[in-house]
C-alpha cells in the first residue's frame, strides 16, 4: 500500500509499505477519502523535529474507506461496506479501524461528504451547550468548523444566527449557510459586544468561538450576554489562551468544544449522520478542494494560507 509521511517542516513523501492487517476487533478498510484537518497543522508545519525522536509522522484521521477485510470478533461489517469512523494513519491507500468505532455511511450519500469524524466533533461539543429554539447564537470564525456549526445551530431554530469573521468571502459562505447577520470582527455593533445599552441590549445567549486563536476568544467573550454559555470549539493547541476576566464578572458557563471520549463522539457521530442523511447539513458547501495522496502539502498550505475560495480538503488516494 502507499502512504504519506511528513519528512520535514512542510513537506511530505509517499513510500511503499505492507497492507496492514485487521486484529482482533479490526477492519481493513481501503481508503476512499480523508479530511485534511486543522489540528495536524503544527505537526506538517514543524516536522518530525517536534516529535522528539525524529521518526516521520503519518497524518490523517478523518476518514471514509471500504471495507477489504475483517479480523476476529469484528461483528456486524462484511466486505464491501462503506463506514467512516474514529481512526489514524488515513492518508494512505489502506487503514486499519477498530470495528466499535465506524459506522456506515449513509445510502446515497458521496464518501467525501460523509465524513464522520469531525461533523461528530462539532455536534457533540455544540449538544452541551444546550441551546434551545429562539436563542441569539453568535458564531466566531466561519472557516470549515463555523460553517459546520452554523449549519448545526440554524437546525435548532435559533431566533438571530449571527456570524464573526474577518474574511468578507468566509462571512458571505455564512449568509448562504443560514447566518441572519454578519460582521467582521472590528465592525461588532454596539448592541452586540462590547457597550451595550441597556434596552438594545443584543449579545448572544450561546457564541460558538472556531478561529483557535486569542483574538477570536476575545471577539467570543465580548458577544456572551451575562449568564450566556461561550462554547470553545476551536482548536488552541499551543501555549496559553488569554480569557477575557469579564466572562466571570458576567457569569458566563465556558464549555469545552473537545472530547476525549470514544462513546460520546460515536454517540454524535451516528445523529450527525442522520442529520446528513436527511439533509439537514451538508458537507458539499464545505469540501472546495480535493487532491491525489501526494498533494498533501498543497492541502495544508491552502489551510495555512487560509486561500481565496478554501474550506476544506479531501485528500482521495485514487485520484
Amino acid at each position: 500500500m502507499k502512504i504519506s509521511q511528513v519528512i520535514g517542516p512542510r513537506t511530505s513523501e509517499v513510500i511503499e509499505v505492507p497492507d496492514p492487517e485487521p486484529a482482533d476487533g479490526q477492519v481493513l478498510v481501503q481508503v476512499v477519502a480523508s479530511g485534511v484537518c486543522t489540528s495536524d497543522l503544527t505537526p506538517w508545519r514543524e516536522g518530525p523535529a517536534s516529535r522528539g525522536d525524529g521518526a516521520p509522522i503519518r497524518l490523517g484521521h478523518e476518514i471514509v474507506g471500504r471495507i477489504m477485510a475483517t479480523g476476529p470478533n469484528a461483528r456486524g461489517w462484511t466486505g464491501g461496506d462503506l463506514v467512516t469512523g474514529l481512526g489514524d494513519g488515513g492518508f494512505a491507500t489502506r487503514a486499519v479501524l477498530d470495528a466499535t468505532a465506524i459506522l456506515p455511511v449513509p445510502v446515497g450519500v458521496e464518501p467525501a461528504h460523509a465524513i464522520g469524524e469531525p461533523v461528530a466533533d462539532l455536534a457533540e461539543a455544540l449538544g452541551r451547550t444546550h441551546l434551545a429554539a429562539g436563542q441569539r447564537v453568535a458564531v466566531v470564525g466561519l472557516g470549515f468548523m463555523g460553517l459546520g456549526l452554523v449549519q448545526l445551530a440554524r437546525d435548532r431554530a435559533p431566533g438571530l444566527l449571527i456570524g464573526v469573521d474577518p474574511l468578507p468571502a468566509a462571512r458571505r459562505r455564512g449568509l448562504d449557510l443560514g447566518c441572519d447577520l454578519v460582521f467582521a470582527p472590528d465592525e461588532v455593533p454596539a448592541e452586540f459586544g462590547q457597550d451595550p445599552g441597556r434596552a438594545r441590549d443584543q449579545r448572544a445567549d450561546v457564541v460558538l468561538e472556531a478561529t483557535g486563536v486569542t483574538p477570536g476568544l476575545r471577539t467570543a467573550a465580548a458577544l456572551v450576554r451575562p449568564f450566556g454559555t461561550l462554547a470553545v470549539v476551536g482548536y488552541h493547541h499551543t501555549g496559553d489562551a488569554m480569557m477575557d476576566m469579564d466572562l466571570w464578572y458576567k457569569a458566563v458557563t465556558i464549555v469545552n468544544g473537545f472530547c476525549p471520549d470514544r462513546t460520546r463522539l460515536m454517540r454524535a457521530m451516528r445523529e450527525a449522520l442522520d442529520l446528513i442523511a436527511a439533509r439537514r447539513f451538508s458537507y458539499a458547501p464545505l469540501i472546495t478542494h480535493r487532491f491525489a495522496l501526494d498533494e498533501a502539502d498543497r492541502a495544508y498550505d491552502l489551510m495555512d494560507t487560509r486561500a481565496d475560495g478554501f474550506v476544506k480538503a479531501v485528500l482521495e488516494p485514487s485520484r
